[in-house]
Formats: structure tokens, sequence, C-alpha cells
């Protein structure tokens, strides 16, 4: 015996697709605008910075020589000159900052996310790791200075400079760090489990190339931070008008510590010298930077996971 349903008891069909109010409607173009409203509110202090750092600096940095001397030849108050000799110095110490801070904050944040879960090191590392974040650059400077000079009586140079640096770009590599690794489905680390994969292995070919992107990402924003520190300049190293290549011994420039030198031994008139070198020494600090940046986007884009 068969039965058939009628119109009337068969269930009501939900639409695909409802109108939507004029309340929610509302609502969203409210949200909408908010979200604008902030990033043009943010976005005005940076065009304004970039605007000002570029409209002041632009008369010094095409010039050749700007990028090819140094300051050794031409005195405090003269034209002429450039700035290579703290190129140089600001690129050593970021890059020997770079070198000792990177490995240890990776290893930290791998620790933290694939072996401490719940661990009582990984809680005291992390409640470390917080202290020293918000620790300040002079703070930094002065333990180096008391470690480096006083304790191990060791001279100043660049090199304490990195040392200083590298604990400021340590919290910024392990924060960083730690979101990309925790941002890797674990379902990835299941299927190589599952495969027989030891754990290690696992994190060096799934989870690492997986996250190695925004990794990259971070250690470069962390590195142009530290760039631009001055207090661990001030303490630590001389200024040198020359160039100075060997960052273990003598007085070593950096743009940093160039604005600050300009700043203290000349006027800031528009127009002077000091004031035309702070700007287009600024302004070269910020195409160094620019200039890391675009080549830590490509080579992030290049070892991203490929979609197959």
């Amino acid at each position: 015996m068969t039965s058939t349903l009628s119109d009337t008891d068969r269930p009501a069909l939900t639409p695909a697709f409802q109108k939507v109010s004029a309340k929610r409607k509302l609502k969203n173009a409210v949200a909408t605008g908010l979200v604008w409203l902030s990033f043009l509110i943010a976005l005005v202090p940076l065009v304004w910075v970039l605007y000002t750092v570029i409209a002041n600096g632009i008369k010094r940095v095409p010039f050749t020589n700007w990028w090819s001397e140094d300051f050794g030849s031409v005195l405090s108050d003269e034209v002429g000159g450039g700035v290579l000799h703290a190129i140089i110095g600001t690129l050593e110490q970021g890059l020997i900052c770079a070198i000792i801070a990177v490995p240890i904050g990776l290893l930290t944040a791998i620790y933290l996310v694939e072996y401490g879960r719940g661990a009582r090191l990984a809680r005291i590392t992390t409640f470390m790791v917080d202290i020293l974040s918000g620790v300040p650059s002079i703070v930094a400077a002065l333990f180096i200075y008391a470690l480096w000079i006083t304790t191990l009586g060791l001279p100043r140079s660049g090199f304490a400079v990195s040392l200083a640096l590298v604990l400021l770009m340590i919290p910024v590599v392990v924060r960083s760090a730690e979101e990309m690794l925790q941002i890797v489905p674990d379902d990835l680390r299941e299927a190589s489990y599952a495969l027989g994969v030891p754990k290690w292995k696992t994190i060096m070919r799934v989870v690492l190339p997986t996250a190695l992107s925004g990794i990259i990402s971070g250690v470069t924003m962390a590195l142009a931070r530290v760039m631009g520190e001055t207090a661990p300049l001030l303490v630590l190293v001389g200024y040198s008008a020359y160039v100075n290549w060997d960052v273990f011994h003598n007085e070593q420039a950096s743009l940093p510590l160039l604005m600050n030198n300009e700043r203290a031994t000349n006027t800031m008139e528009p127009g002077s010298v000091g004031f035309d070198r702070i700007w287009g020494a600024a302004l070269t600090l910020v195409l160094i930077i620019a200039v890391i940046n675009l080549l830590a986007t490509l080579v992030a884009r290049v070892v991203a996971p490929k979609k197959k």
C-alpha cells in the first residue's frame, strides 16, 4: 500500500537566498564605513612621514657621491661627501644581528609550538620572551656595556652594537615565527606521522616549508625595527666619518648615528648642510629598509608552497 503526501503535508523548502533586511544592510554599510575610515586615519601619518622624508631628503640622495664617498674628506659644515661609511656600518651591524638572532628566535619558536606545549619550561620561556619584548633599547645597550666592556674589558665596537640589537630582535622573531608555526594545520603533521616520518623530519620537511614565507616576513620586520635604533649606537660605539669595515675594532658609523652626530655638530636650519645630511640619511635608511622588504617579499613568494 502506498501513500502520497499532499501539498499541505510536504515540508516547506527554505529558499536559497533570502531578502536582506534594511537593518542588516545599514549595519553592514556602517561597519564597512568605519573600517575604511580607520584605514584612512592610519594612512594619514604614514603618508605624511614619507612625504616629509622624501621632500627634505631628496636634495642629496640622487647624487653619485652620496652613495660612494664618506665625510672624512669634508668639514662638518662643508657641502659634499656621502654616507657610504654609515651604510656599511648599518648593514654590517644588522647582518651580524640577524645571523645571531634569527636561529635563536626560530629554534625557540619551534620548541614552544612543537615540543613545549604545556611544559613548565615553555611557560617560563614565554614569560621571558614577553619581558624581553618590553625592554627599552637603552636598557639592552647598558646590559651589553656592563657585560662586554666593563666585565670582559673589550672595546666599544660595532659588534657590541649588534649584540644589543640581538636582545631587541629575538622576541620579535620568536613571536612572529610562533604565530606562523601555529597556523600550520595539524592535519599536515598527523599525515606525516601516519607515514612513519619522525617528528624532527616532519618539522624540517613539512612544517617549516609551509610557514617559511610568513617567517621571512616576520624576520624582515624585526630587522627593519632594529636597524633604526639609536640608543645602542650612542652607548656602545663612537661615530667615525671614515669607512670602517672592521666591526670588531675602532669607531664605526651608521645611519642613525650619523643623524645624531649631525644634529649635535651642525645647525638644523632648513637649507643648511646639517639639515640636508640628516634628512638625506633618513631617506637613505628608508630606501634600504624598503629594498630589504622587497627582497624578502620576493624570496617569500619563491619559497611559498605551490598549489598543484
